[in-house]
């Protein structure tokens, strides 16, 4: 009977790898959150950008995109969870991690349309760099600790700014936090699916 249980070498290391391939299809491993996210915030970015300083009326705030964003990316969490059968040490921290982000960039615009600070363009871009920091620290993904590190430089440069200039520093910043790591991440993991 015991003998039934054993796999051999070769059952061992197709559970492994198949283990390995379940853990990296995560929603951040597979690209798609910090892809979708860098293309948002870049976007919403550059309109504003353009909105303050030629005048544009498009009709309605461009930062709601952002909100409208959430549908999908909960559905993509909700799909790559649905294909795992489990949830890795890292993965529940990474969880956490950007869970924190998500609450304090609500509490960030909350406190906003309240005060109305002058440069709050800077605490945004301090918020950003967080979660992208630590995420490419502890998946040891250097585009996401660069792209977190720039960040927090745009966020300094920010206040050497105006208005308009910051919100070109932050589309700098989703794009090198977010866009860029997502599009090296989605090209991997589009690779080692196929292998």
């Amino acid at each position: 009977m015991e003998e039934e249980n054993q796999l051999t070498e070769k059952e061992s290391l197709a559970l492994i790898t198949s283990m390995i391939k379940k853990a990296k299809n995560s929603y951040i491993e597979s690209g798609i959150g910090p892809l979708f996210w860098g293309i948002v915030i870049t976007f919403c970015s550059l309109i504003t950008y353009a909105r303050v300083s030629y005048q544009l009326d498009i009709g309605f705030d461009e930062w709601f995109l952002s909100l409208f964003a959430l549908l999908p990316q909960v559905f993509f969490i909700w799909r790559a969870r649905k294909q795992k059968n489990f949830i890795s040490h890292d993965e529940s921290i990474m969880n956490f991690v950007w869970a924190t982000f998500a609450i304090c960039i609500f509490l960030l615009s909350f406190y906003n349309s309240h005060v109305h600070p002058s440069n709050s363009i800077a605490l945004y871009m301090i918020v950003y760099g967080i979660p992208t920091f630590i995420t490419g620290g502890v998946r040891k993904f250097t585009p996401m600790v660069v792209g977190g590190i720039i960040c927090w430089v745009c966020s300094i440069a920010s206040y050497y700014t105006s208005f308009a200039n910051g919100m070109l520093l932050m589309a700098l910043s989703a794009t090198s936090a977010w866009l860029i790591p997502g599009i090296i991440l989605r090209r991997r993991y589009l690779t080692m699916k196929h292998v």
